[in-house]
């Protein structure tokens, strides 16, 4: 029996050590803060950000759903249109070194260039500090955060859950949804769904 127990208590402690550094991520409640430093080398808070609507989205470029929202066009279309608009865009990128989808500063400034994307910064993230802060799952994983820092929305980008180029016309866009009805003061219809992509690839 002591044995019994002794077994269960390094598992549960094993078990706790796994969550350290996570957060538990709520829409409705204010958005974990934050300060990272982008590909240029400045660094951003979201407190910089405070009156403005906040979209953070998790990037691998080497992550098939990801190349579908790239190859398409479709990621950067949106970047372009609700920056536009004022909306600050921030793709982050939580690959550890030696993990797929790690960039350096300088690989990530040529990537952004071909591309031809234009989000308001990107954010390098290698030891998962922002990642774990919103338990950022997988690539893509989409946030929006209102004016006052309250977290909107958490989840997938759309409700078409494959890698198939095509599958982007059509798709329902829970980023777009999000973003239209919180600037128009209406509820958001879908505030939270299912990420879906590649799992980030943190260090541990």
């Amino acid at each position: 029996m002591k044995a019994t127990l002794s077994l269960l208590a390094i598992v549960v402690a094993f078990a706790a050590l796994g969550q350290v550094g996570w957060a538990t991520v709520k829409v409705g409640a204010p958005a974990p803060a934050f300060t990272a430093t982008d590909n240029k080398g400045q660094s951003h808070s979201l407190a910089d950000f405070k009156g403005k609507w906040v979209v953070l989205e998790w990037h691998n470029e080497g992550c098939p759903y990801v190349r579908k929202h790239y190859g398409s066009g479709n990621m950067q279309k949106l970047q372009k249109e609700w920056t536009a608009r004022g909306v600050v865009w921030l793709s982050v990128i939580s690959s550890a070194p030696g993990k797929q989808g790690y960039q350096t500063a300088e690989q990530s400034q040529a990537y952004q260039a071909q591309q031809n994307a234009s989000p308001t910064a990107v954010l390098l993230d290698p030891e998962g500090t922002v990642g774990q802060l919103y338990a950022a799952k997988t690539t893509p994983h989409m946030f929006v955060i209102d004016p006052n820092g309250v977290l909107m929305y958490d989840g997938a980008i759309d409700d078409r859950p494959t890698t198939d180029l095509a599958d982007v016309d059509g798709a329902t866009n829970y980023v777009v949804a999000a973003l239209k009805a919180g600037m128009a003061g209406q509820t958001v219809a879908t505030p939270v769904s299912r990420p879906y992509g590649c799992s980030v690839k943190y260090a541990q």
